[in-house]
């Protein structure tokens, strides 16, 4: 499966550098000088990071053989991805990555089928996105007080939702 770390931004200058905006907990392992990373769109890569920095807060990029601002325009909105086996699984036994609860089938406390989680949203607050069949999604904060179980092995996921929020 394959993860997004990166969108690529609008160019930044006239020489080819583009903005990052990144979606991994590690800049600096995912994007380092030298490494070749995939792209979704395929066709659009894979590309080489010829040169980082930092600018005012944003993750500026120089991709091998992109020297001008048109040819690094072409590559804006393009998505930069790891395969999901390149994720070095957490200690905690409380930290999940996004992958891992995509597709786990969500049961309540006692046992009643609720759905299954399609997406994870951050937003301040991590919030699963549940399937519900013939109802709209449902969104559950990612706590402990209402997630009580994450059983990765068995596929499943347990919720204690308060009154109305199913």
């Amino acid at each position: 499966m394959q993860l997004v770390v990166g969108r690529i931004g609008r160019p930044h200058g006239v020489r080819g550098d583009v903005t990052v905006e990144v979606r991994t907990d590690d800049p600096e392992l995912r994007f380092p000088v030298g490494a070749t990373i995939a792209t979704d769109p395929a066709d659009r890569g894979p590309l080489v990071i010829e040169s980082r920095r930092w600018h005012k807060g944003a993750l500026l990029i120089t991709f091998a053989g992109v020297t001008q601002r048109d040819t690094a325009e072409e590559l804006r909105g393009t998505m930069l991805v790891i395969d999901s086996d390149e994720v070095v699984p957490s200690d905690d036994p409380d930290e999940f990555h996004d992958h891992q609860l995509i597709g786990l089938t969500v049961v309540t406390v006692s046992d009643e089928a609720v759905g299954e989680v399609t997406d994870v949203l951050h937003h301040g607050q991590d919030l699963l996105v549940v399937r519900r069949s013939g109802q709209d999604d449902a969104l559950i904060p990612f706590v402990r007080a209402l997630v009580p179980e994450v059983d990765l092995e068995g596929g499943r996921l347990v919720v204690d939702p308060p009154e109305g929020l199913l």
